[in-house]
């Protein structure tokens, strides 16, 4: 095998692929990319069983063929060399590539594709196109409530394609964050449900197209954007009936400044325990006041103004749930939704933006 190609054209398509190719020594042949040269162009794989993608690039191939090499040491080597010369990969006698650039020379130890695992092969016969630059945002809205957990199926976003309709959600067991996308253009025949890893749709946030167009098989969920495919093993298992989770009678209101609100809670939480991250509110009419301690360090309070018309209520929160919820939500103020200081909160955004997002979070004792 042996092709030439432009640096700019294939450090891009590297360094994506370091998302993807897997960093623990499990099998040391995960930590490789797979790269067929054929007729004008260069096919990259890379995979670590659960997440794999496939790219194309334009190359100069003089000789056709296949080898895995680190995907590392070729990113980190591409990355380093000056200028926007063009690269040479000429693969060589006992699985040695040798990569060449101006004055640079390299040769880097290879492995055969054959031990490569097999990827599979979407079809893209739904003709399911989804606007990559709100699904991000949609992504942005649930990636911090996905856990990292035995019940496997809280591993990753519920991703739900309906006509006209698209809603992603996830929860931790500690809260809940729902996004809805009225989308007139998508067609789907019923109902497609699937849960999405959270390495997935950390992948797919790196990608700056426009649109995506998406498949899936049994096992399988794909995702195409431009000349590359993003290859996702479906989570298996019953997501939590999470309609039920949402609030939908808490009669107590308050509304806020979002920007204040964020200062304030930290503020207040730099002063809060380390393990809980425990903040507590007292609402009272037209008024919020934050308050935290840590019996080593010290205690904290501040104010907010606030639209609150209920009785006075005490309640307490994590603060940094509370941040990863104020920091992603769009609009100049907040809703909160409250019950007592034991229900679950609902809270959403004021304005109606380009989507619905709803959080629920379970307050905690302070």
């Amino acid at each position: 095998m042996k092709f030439s190609i432009k640096k700019e054209n294939i450090l891009g398509e590297l360094q994506l692929l370091q998302g993807i190719v897997e960093k623990r020594n499990t099998m040391p042949i995960l930590a490789n990319i797979l790269i067929n040269a054929g007729k004008g162009e260069l096919e990259l794989i890379g995979t670590d069983l659960e997440v794999g993608m496939k790219t194309l690039v334009p190359a100069d191939v003089q000789e056709e063929g296949g080898i895995t090499i680190s995907g590392k040491k070729v990113y980190e080597i591409v990355r380093s060399l000056s200028g926007e010369k063009v690269v040479v990969f000429d693969e060589q006698v006992d699985l040695m590539m040798g990569i060449t650039s101006g004055d640079s020379e390299f040769k880097v130890l290879c492995l055969t594709k054959e031990d490569y695992p097999q990827i599979p092969e979407p079809k893209f016969e739904k003709n399911i196109i989804l606007p990559l630059d709100k699904i991000r945002e949609m992504i942005d809205c649930v990636y911090c409530a996905i856990t990292q957990e035995q019940r496997y199926y809280l591993n990753g976003a519920l991703m739900i394609l309906k006509d006209g309709s698209i809603e992603m959600v996830s929860t931790d067991g500690h809260r809940l964050a729902y996004t809805k996308l009225s989308s007139g253009d998508l067609k789907v025949d019923g109902e497609i449900r699937g849960i999405i890893s959270k390495k997935t749709l950390g992948e797919l946030r790196k990608f700056e197209e426009d649109l995506v167009e998406f498949d899936l098989d049994e096992n399988n969920l794909f995702f195409k954007v431009g000349s590359r495919v993003l290859m996702s093993r479906a989570i298996e298992g019953k997501f939590p009936n999470y309609e039920a989770v949402i609030p939908s009678e808490n009669p107590v209101t308050m509304s806020i400044s979002r920007e204040a609100l964020i200062n304030a809670i930290r503020r207040v939480s730099l002063l809060s325990a380390e393990r809980s991250k425990g903040i507590r509110f007292n609402i009272e009419a037209n008024t919020l006041h934050l308050f935290s301690s840590n019996p080593e360090i010290g205690e904290a309070r501040d104010r907010v103004d606030a639209r609150y018309s209920g009785d006075p209520l005490e309640i307490g929160f994590n603060a940094q749930y509370l941040l990863d919820f104020l920091t992603t939500a769009k609009g100049e103020s907040i809703l909160f939704e409250m019950k007592d200081e034991n229900s679950a909160v609902l809270m959403k955004p004021s304005g109606e933006g380009d989507f619905l997002y709803q959080y629920v979070l379970m307050p905690m004792k302070i």
